[in-house]
C-alpha cells in the first residue's frame, strides 16, 4: 500500500508479471522478488507479484498514477534484450501483442479507463530465452541480464519520481 507521507504526488506500480513456473516466463516476477529482496522504495512506490492476475489487479493499477509493468516480451531479438515500451510504442506494443501479458493488460486498462482511472503505462521488458519448459528458476541467459533489468526499472521510477535504495548487504 502507498505510504502518503513524505512522498512525490505520483503514486508508482512496479508489477511484475508472468508465471513463474515457465522458466522465463516468470520474468517479471523474479524481477520484483529480487527488488523486494534488495532495494528500499520510497513511500510513493509500490512493489508488486501480479503473477498472472491479470484483471484481478484491477484495484492495485486503480490506486496508482504510472504503472510500470515488468514481463517476459517477444520483440525478435536475441534472449535477454531489453524492451521498453511507452506512448504509441505502447499502443503498437499491446496491438502486436508482444507481452506474454498484454491481453490480459490491455483489458485491464481499458476497464480501468471505464471505472474512472486509468494510469500512465509503461513496459519494461526482456527478451525470454525459454518460456515453455516447466521450471521454477529463469534461464542463465536472463539471470546474467537481470541486473541490467532493475537499473531500466530504476531509471523508469525516478523518472517519474521515486526511489529504490539499495539495502546494505
Amino acid at each position: 500500500m502507498f505510504d502518503d507521507t513524505n512522498s512525490s504526488d505520483t503514486k508508482i506500480l512496479v508489477l511484475g508479471v508472468g508465471n513463474i513456473l515457465y522458466t522465463d516466463e516468470g520474468i517479471g516476477v523474479r524481477l520484483v522478488e529480487k527488488l523486494e529482496a534488495e532495494y528500499q522504495p520510497s513511500p510513493n512506490v509500490e512493489l508488486l507479484d501480479g503473477g498472472t492476475l491479470g484483471t484481478k489487479l484491477m484495484d492495485f493499477i486503480m490506486r496508482c498514477d504510472q504503472l510500470i509493468v515488468v514481463d517476459a516480451v517477444l520483440g525478435n531479438d536475441k534472449p535477454g534484450s531489453i524492451y521498453h515500451f511507452d506512448g504509441e510504442e505502447l499502443r503498437k506494443s499491446l496491438a502486436f501483442k508482444n507481452s506474454l501479458h498484454q491481453t490480459d493488460l490491455l483489458d485491464t486498462l481499458v476497464m480501468c479507463d471505464l471505472a474512472g482511472h486509468r494510469p500512465n503505462a509503461v513496459i519494461v521488458g526482456m527478451e525470454p530465452e525459454d518460456y515453455q519448459s516447466m521450471a521454477v528458476e529463469i534461464t542463465e541467459t536472463c539471470k546474467a541480464r537481470q541486473d541490467a533489468l532493475v537499473e531500466a526499472v530504476i531509471n523508469e521510477v525516478q523518472k517519474h519520481g521515486g526511489t529504490l535504495t539499495r539495502r546494505n548487504a
